[in-house]
């Protein structure tokens, strides 16, 4: 419980990157408005047609009787909403974070600043910088997709389904937003993707504190505009938190090759 929190304080040091930088900040949620402009189409869009795409993953109900036929479609409905809600909010930090990546690059090197004994600045083209930063969200993307389905199945089982497949998606989802938050700290550090799920899995709690706390956020409409800046920023003090844990004596010498 007391990593949790420390999860939930490190995002909370990032919101106050709001007050110290607000310029900064405000550009870092840019991003995140134009792409969270377009996702909000979608999700109205499948509103709109949710009753249809109910009927249409349900075909097996179609002659059932009343109300069998109407609470199969409207579990197949809610799950189908919390399949969106988990990939979408996934695939929204993915897609911005590679819009965005010059942004969140100097967020996070003014919260490395601030923190002290900040990493020398890697030397890496833009198109590069962004290009790694796509291939990553591609590789997390389609781990939020099995999420996403593991969710929807969830979200079938009769009474309980929304709430399993819901609290599945904030564990789960919280998990892998952090891994994608803390992105560009591990990349400074020329840390790649696998070496960095490793190092966060040694402060698991602590990151799922802090992963789980940003998902909800998230969910908030608009919120995401506003908290993915303080969400990068607080991803760098996860990501110095997670580094200085030792690990286990069977595995530092892999831990310290970040091959």
């Amino acid at each position: 419980m007391r990593d949790l929190l420390h999860g939930v304080r490190d995002l909370g040091r990032g919101f106050r990157m709001w007050g110290s930088s607000p310029r900064l900040m405000l550009l870092g949620a840019l991003p995140a408005l134009i792409v969270g402009a377009v996702w909000l189409g979608l999700l109205v869009a499948l509103l709109t047609s949710l009753d249809a795409v109910a009927a249409w993953v349900t075909p097996f109900a179609d002659d059932w009787i009343e109300p069998f036929r109407g609470a199969a479609r409207l579990a197949a409905g809610l799950a189908l909403l919390v399949l969106a809600v988990v990939v979408g909010a996934l695939s929204f930090t993915a897609v911005v974070l590679t819009v965005g990546d010059p942004f969140y690059e100097r967020i996070s090197r003014a919260a490395e600043e601030h923190l002290g004994d900040a990493p020398a600045e890697r030397e890496e083209a833009v198109l590069r910088g962004i290009l790694r930063a796509a291939r990553d969200g591609v590789v997390l993307l389609l781990a939020s997709v099995l999420v996403g389905l593991a969710s929807f199945l969830l979200g079938l089982v009769p009474v309980v389904g929304v709430v399993l497949g819901a609290g599945f998606g904030a564990i789960a989802g919280g998990w892998f937003l952090a891994v994608e938050l803390t992105g560009p700290s591990f990349d400074v550090r020329g840390i790649a993707l696998r070496e960095r799920r490793r190092v966060l899995g040694r402060s698991r709690a602590r990151t799922l504190g802090f992963g789980i706390v940003t998902w909800l956020l998230f969910l908030v409409p608009f919120g995401a505009v506003v908290a993915m800046p303080a969400a990068v920023a607080g991803a760098t003090v996860l990501s110095r938190a997670a580094l200085a844990v030792e690990p286990p004596a069977g595995t530092r010498a892999r831990a310290d090759d970040p091959s």
